[in-house]
């Protein structure tokens, strides 16, 4: 893991996001369409990835993740809201301009079964890239590119002729990887890359990941649900709950000092191998469902799940920002959370 890194005024970040919204719209009828409503994937989540670091996202299935990867990538066009990359709002581009960030932020997949062309060689696949920007890799070079790729990865550069079906899962995600890495991109947003390997073989994925990020000097976002693995390669974390960042601080902060109770009632649910610290932690056990993204509760939206709601939890919106008792503070609970009653707890076991 990189260096931990935190807001700092005389750092600019590679890749600012502000008040990004995605709502998908639900209508009724077959020939004659009439909206409805919308599902409100995202609403308005806001924060800065800093050249080298890793930052986390992590939450509930249905929460927004995957949609946020997709928004950065322009793979779904934003319905508000800007995303910055070193000042340019990239969020409405198209064509030659989107082309040419696109080189330089790139995804690596969830799934490696279906991410990859089981009617492509590995080397078009790794190379495929090379086709939309034939300047990163002449002609005669592209082989030679593919294989030092291949190497790179930790795989036989001799693969190039193989087909995916060929490849175990954490083989194939590794050339995903290598694909993402091809044009030599500055950030990559890796949307839940181990969710679907093998335990032991996610820690090699990771350590890959890991590896390569010193060596390129790589940015990353990463999408996950495993709070462990999210801990164990970022330097900052974001807590998504239904399309908005619940708290956002680094590794630390978060997992030590977690002061949204959504974030607080996540982490007690990390299993602990040690029994007897198992035994002495406290489990916070939410009441209810999610709430449906389409019709989302009032002023807070974790607010009919959590313990400490009061009224005026549906009358306003919390904003993401430092609490009001740890302002002007030194404590490692002095990040942004968006709670109007938020706190520090000690969530036994979650380290």
């Amino acid at each position: 893991m990189a260096e931990s890194l935190t807001k700092s005024a005389d750092r600019e970040p590679i890749l600012q996001v502000r008040n990004l919204v995605k709502h998908f719209p639900l209508t009724q009828g077959v020939l004659f369409k009439k909206q409805v409503g919308a599902v409100k994937a995202v609403d308005g989540i806001s924060f800065d990835l800093y050249r080298g670091e890793t930052l986390g996202i992590v939450g509930e299935s249905g929460c927004g993740k995957s949609t946020v990867a997709k928004l950065l990538m322009n793979l779904e066009r934003a319905t508000a809201g800007e995303v910055f990359y070193k000042g340019e709002d990239i969020s409405k581009l198209s064509g030659r301009a989107l082309k040419t960030v696109r080189r330089n932020i790139q995804m690596v997949f969830q799934d490696p079964y279906t991410s990859l062309n089981p009617r492509m060689t590995v080397g078009d696949i790794i190379g495929e890239p090379f086709d939309i920007h034939p300047e990163a890799a002449p002609k005669g070079d592209r082989r030679r590119k593919v294989q030092e790729l291949l190497d790179v990865v930790g795989l036989n550069p001799e693969y190039v002729n193989r087909y995916p079906h060929q490849f175990s899962g954490g083989q194939r995600q590794r050339i995903g990887i290598a694909r993402g890495l091809a044009l030599n991109p500055e950030i990559i947003i890796c949307d839940e890359p181990v969710s679907a390997l093998d335990v032991s073989v996610q820690a090699q994925v990771i350590n890959l990941m890991e590896r390569l990020q010193d060596e390129f000097d790589l940015s990353y976002v990463f999408i996950a649900h495993d709070l462990s693995i999210v801990r164990h390669i970022s330097d900052r974390v974001g807590v998504m709950y239904l399309g908005r960042m619940a708290e956002i601080g680094t590794d630390q902060e978060i997992y030590e000092h977690p002061t949204h109770p959504y974030t607080q009632a996540l982490l007690s649910a990390v299993p602990v191998p040690d029994p007897e610290v198992s035994g002495a932690r406290e489990r916070i056990i939410l009441s209810g469902d999610v709430p449906s993204p389409a019709n989302p509760p009032s002023g807070c939206r974790f607010r009919t799940r959590c313990w400490k709601a009061q009224d005026k939890c549906a009358e306003e919106t919390p904003l993401l920002a430092v609490p009001a008792p740890f302002k002007d503070t030194d404590s490692p609970a002095a990040h942004d959370s968006a709670c109007h009653f938020a706190e520090e707890k000690d969530v036994v076991g979650a380290a």
